[in-house]
């Protein structure tokens, strides 16, 4: 097996592949990811209205669920999305 040399070049490149790896690890152990899913009573206080509005909401087929043996999830982010795409934009009486 032959000898390989290593240049200063290498090991600065080395160093900062390692950096850079450190840094992802440590952004991902440090900012915990947003939680995604959320319950009723989370989709309730989010929208603040009733049970029985996020009821026929899901019976409309307005707010998607997803049901896990009896408890029904929503997705947050698309609750968001629905929330937003019926933005209601209010015109300035003169």
């Amino acid at each position: 097996m032959g000898a390989s040399v290593v240049t200063t070049e290498d090991l600065m490149e080395f160093k900062n592949q390692l950096l850079d790896e450190f840094k992802d690890l440590m952004v991902k152990h440090t900012h915990p990811v947003p939680k995604t899913w959320l319950r009723s009573g989370e989709v309730m206080d989010r929208l603040g209205i009733s049970h029985g509005t996020l009821q026929k909401l899901r019976s409309k087929k307005v707010i998607p669920s997803y049901k896990i043996e009896g408890i029904l999830f929503y997705d947050a982010l698309e609750v968001d999305a629905i929330l937003m795409s019926n933005k209601v934009q209010f015109e300035e009486v003169a």
